[in-house]
């Protein structure tokens, strides 16, 4: 296993890294804990959790609980921001539901520390500076280590950093937004942002809701209780055009004895901002699959290639 610093922080983090966005709710307790075994077995030490998921936080009760007694040998990131309960107070970026999430947190997570604890997306009603400074004092006391922010914009990660510089502040080292083969509108301005400032990114929906994976093809009904079996994700992927573009890269990556998953994450992992490709797993197989996949290491002519083939 390859291990990359997290921006410009001393935190090194494994290339893959785990999503635990199917704990408590694909995922009962004991198929959680298979999959947390198989990727401390393979060298995956970067879990990535919110207090969103599995509803009402099983996601991070499940992970707690399965790390008893290895905490210590894990990078645990969560998330604060979303929609945790009635009223406006159980939500967003203010001091005061800063203060209460991370109590509740580390009590799901059975820890008196989170690694990285991620601003789950902006908050246009809680100015930036307030956000930070509660995060400051969160890292001044120990309870978190490192601070990132999801689903920011490159204006946004450019506030927040100046802010940080200007202000003393701990600054955001981890940017953690939607990117693929198939979704690369943070190339734009969020990617030349971090690179800058010394943000590292971290992927999520690597695969494209699984659209990567080469189980879904053209003009065939997608496989019974798959992500895009139904709904606006389908809605959203299962095209001509993201069809167009899948089969070219399906070929390129048939052409070099590949398969499309391991193009899927060794094209994120070869590019110089990405830390760690935040991929999800229900079994332990699919752990296996996406640590292979991050070992292949794409060269430039490759890389410009996909790039032509993928441009959208």
């Amino acid at each position: 296993m390859e291990y990359r610093n997290l921006g410009d922080s001393g935190l090194q983090v494994s290339v893959v890294g785990l999503g635990c966005n199917n704990f408590g709710r694909r995922m009962d307790v004991d198929q959680t804990r298979a999959v947390v075994d198989k990727c401390i077995d393979l060298g995956v030490n970067f879990f990535d959790t919110a207090d969103v998921y599995g509803g009402a936080g099983t996601s991070e009760e499940y992970l707690g609980e399965v790390l008893k007694g290895r905490r210590h040998e894990v990078v645990v990131a969560s998330k604060f921001g979303m929609k945790m309960g009635e009223g406006p107070m159980q939500s967003g970026g203010s001091r005061r539901w800063i203060m209460q999430a991370v109590e509740d947190s580390l009590r799901r997570l059975q820890t008196d520390y989170i690694d990285l604890y991620q601003f789950h997306t902006p908050d246009p009603k809680t100015p930036i500076d307030e956000t930070m400074r509660a995060l400051d004092d969160l890292v001044k006391q120990g309870k978190v280590r490192y601070i990132g922010h999801s689903n920011f914009s490159g204006w946004q990660a450019a506030e927040a950093h100046y802010l940080s510089r200007y202000e003393g502040l701990t600054p955001f080292v981890s940017a953690q937004n939607e990117w693929s083969l198939l979704n690369r509108h943070v190339e734009r301005e969020l990617v030349p942002a971090c690179e800058r400032f010394g943000v590292g990114i971290l992927p999520f929906f690597p695969l494209a809701s699984g659209l990567l994976t080469g189980k879904y093809r053209r003009g065939e009904p997608a496989p019974e209780g798959a992500r895009l079996s139904a709904g606006p994700m389908a809605e959203r992927w299962l095209n001509d055009r993201s069809f167009d573009v899948v089969e070219k890269l399906e070929e390129f990556a048939r052409q070099r004895g590949r398969t499309l998953l391991e193009l899927a994450i060794g094209w994120l992992a070869s590019q110089p901002t990405v830390p760690s490709v935040i991929a999800g797993a229900t079994r332990p197989e699919q752990v296996e699959s996406n640590v292979a996949a991050a070992e292949w290491k794409l060269t430039d002519e490759e890389m410009a290639e996909v790039d032509q083939i993928a441009r959208r």
